[in-house]
């Protein structure tokens, strides 16, 4: 009952590096979404800024089709980098 479950995972240094990068890649993506929807809805307030505006908002909806792209490419750098053996854990650090 009182059994402890932890699981270690060890991971190398470049399979570390490689994820802090792709980490690194992800944070800077969300904060330029938010960034552009909050520009974006500021000049929603002016008529004449409207049009730049909506052109912010589609620039932060192709940047939220990034954030999958992302993920799929630290997945293949992943796979190539270890080869065809199953990653324990992947989906925690899912960014």
């Amino acid at each position: 009952m009182g059994k402890s479950h932890d699981i270690t995972l060890h991971i190398g240094r470049e399979e570390l590096v490689i994820r802090q990068r792709y980490q690194v890649v992800s944070i800077v993506n969300d904060v330029l979404i938010g960034v552009w929807f909050l520009i974006g809805s500021f000049m929603f307030f002016s008529d004449s800024l409207m049009f730049a505006g909506t052109c912010l908002f589609v620039i932060g909806s192709i940047e939220m089709l990034i954030r999958p792209v992302i993920r799929l490419f630290r997945h293949l750098h992943l796979q190539r980098f270890r080869g065809q053996s199953p990653s324990l854990g992947d989906a925690s650090y899912d960014f």
